[in-house]
């Protein structure tokens, strides 16, 4: 049987592309935003029609079985998923290639790899399933001319051990969303983690990334559902005790989380795990806007509910996703549970709701699949489509990203305007057009929620990426000035290094370029994320 292969240029596999319909909805529906008749489509690039630079290192004998220099492979290792990665691949620019491909089979492989890459000089960037929205897994430019070694954990994909008494487990860093969940159901066990790149992601990525997961409320990130690690780095082998919770100095993987493929390879990890949810609530709540939808939420957060899904769209992102009319703003609220109905906190959460001039689709309670149906389920739907939409965004000139952010409640009014004005003057400003700025929530705390914005506008497909920049750079001016968080789960990569620079405390800086030093002396781990290599 043939392996169905990635798309060097988008998303998921070569032969999952949006129906006919889908892209139908797509055009006209923007074609009618932009007050445009139509857009031509640029066709996607082909292997045949990208000149690459020839690889200026070679795999020495012992590791050549494990590495590959083929055009599809450093074609599909270029690039991320963002929208400055798909404007270059429709530009049909690969001028960046990584030289050369490892795929690991053990952890001693990812030992042998990086002794090879610090012998030869080169550079080393993690690959997990190239999901990453923010530059992160990308060739550095000007890294001194080295060479440049992407490692992709993709072979390492196992699960090692399960306790089921309590309910954890290790696996391979590599094990892409599906196949962890597939391993575990056997055991009647879940990680219960969800991001919306679940299908093509890896655990190892995850825990780089600091990830936002399934969970709005209390278990958001995969911060919450690590045990320990276990992590290859030039200068050895780091591993955590596996423990529930210890006082005992700052946490070894307090470091690894978030650290981006700059400290090491993570190769395995212990996860928190819990039984597979039997009981479930779901509906829609309908809100006059945004903010009377946010007066609820808050409620519902420090009642201490903690719903499944607790997210809101304002009024024009609900009509987008067709979960609305544009006339109201639709909360998605969800509890579910292994181990008892949900009856009371559904209803204390709608009871809040409504005093709050929320209106409950009470009819949605009667029906086991609320969650897959009605509002609900239309806005599910787009959710899990919509990294197809963006190469067909892209393909017609339309300039489409999301970015988000986290801040305290008192502080989210303020905030808000300022980002959706400042977001809504760039796109005017770089495309010459009016544009669209939506905001959701997708992640709720007792103390704040994460906003989560969406912008588009009509390009001009020779200045994409200066458009795009430009937008960029005035909606995360207005995140930093306003005091929220450069990223709430989508990481720091290349994209957001200027901002995360500021963000973080000088003294933090020095402390985390020490930590580098100490890991990875001689700078090889991709460089430009987080940290520069050797900084002082």
């Amino acid at each position: 049987m043939t392996q169905r292969r990635l798309k060097f240029w988008g998303w998921g596999h070569e032969d999952d592309l949006l129906s006919a319909d889908d892209q139908e909805w797509l055009a006209k529906g923007w074609a009618r935003r932009f007050g445009v008749s139509g857009f031509e489509a640029t066709p996607p690039p082909a292997e045949e029609e990208i000149a690459l630079r020839a690889p200026r290192i070679a795999p020495p004998a012992s590791l050549a079985p494990l590495c590959a220099t083929d055009r599809y492979e450093r074609l599909l290792h270029c690039y991320g998923r963002s929208f400055p990665d798909s404007a270059r691949m429709f530009a049909r620019d690969f001028s960046n290639p990584p030289d050369v491909i490892a795929y690991p089979q053990c952890e001693q492989d990812v030992v042998d790899v990086l002794d090879w890459c610090d012998r030869a000089g080169a550079v080393v960037i993690v690959f997990g399933g190239g999901t990453s929205v923010v530059g992160g897994v990308e060739p550095p430019r000007g890294a001194d001319g080295r060479p440049v070694v992407t490692v992709d954990l993709k072979r390492l994909g196992r699960l090692l051990e399960v306790d089921p008494v309590s309910q954890a487990a290790r696996f391979q860093a590599g094990v892409l969303g599906p196949d962890l969940e597939r391993q575990l159901r056997p055991h009647g066990l879940t990680l219960r983690h969800f991001p919306q790149s679940f299908e093509f992601s890896t655990l190892g990525g995850w825990i780089a990334t600091r990830a936002g997961g399934h969970f709005a409320t209390i278990y958001t990130h995969i911060d919450d559902l690590v045990e320990g690690t276990r992590v290859v780095t030039p200068m050895g082998v780091l591993e955590s005790r596996r423990l529930p919770a210890s006082g005992a100095g700052p946490s070894p993987d307090r470091m690894i989380l978030g650290s981006e493929g700059t400290l090491g390879i993570i190769t395995e990890a212990w996860v928190r795990l819990r039984a597979r949810p039997r009981f479930r609530s779901a509906t829609t709540v309908r809100f006059p806007d945004l903010f009377r939808a946010a007066d609820a939420i808050r409620q519902i957060a420090q009642a201490g509910l903690y719903p499944a899904n607790c997210r809101v769209l304002d009024n024009e992102e609900a009509a987008i996703t067709e979960s609305g009319d544009g006339s109201h703003a639709v909360l998605v609220l969800t509890f579910e549970s292994a181990d008892h109905p949900l009856d009371a906190w559904m209803a204390r959460a709608l009871e809040i709701c409504q005093d709050a001039g929320g209106e409950p689709d009470r009819a949605a309670l009667d029906r086991e699949d609320s969650h897959r149906t009605g509002a609900a389920g239309q806005w599910r739907d787009r959710f899990l489509r919509g990294p197809w939409f963006r190469e067909n965004l892209t393909a017609r000139g339309i300039i489409r990203e999301t970015f988000e952010t986290a801040i305290t409640w008192e502080r989210f009014p303020a905030l808000h305007e300022a980002v959706m004005a400042a977001t809504r003057d760039a796109v005017r400003r770089a495309t010459g057009r009016e544009g669209s700025v939506t905001c959701r929530f997708t992640h709720v705390y007792r103390d704040g929620p994460a906003p989560y914005f969406t912008f588009h506008g009509l390009g001009r497909k020779e200045a994409m990426l200066e458009q795009f920049w430009e937008i960029k750079a005035a909606a995360s001016e207005a995140l930093i000035a306003n005091g929220g968080t450069i990223t709430h789960h989508h990481a720091v990569g290349r994209d957001h290094r200027r901002w995360y620079d500021r963000q973080r405390p000088a003294l933090f800086a020095r402390a985390l370029g020490a930590a580098k030093r100490a890991l990875d002396p001689k700078g090889m781990l991709n460089p430009g994320v987080l940290i520069d290599p050797l900084a002082p």
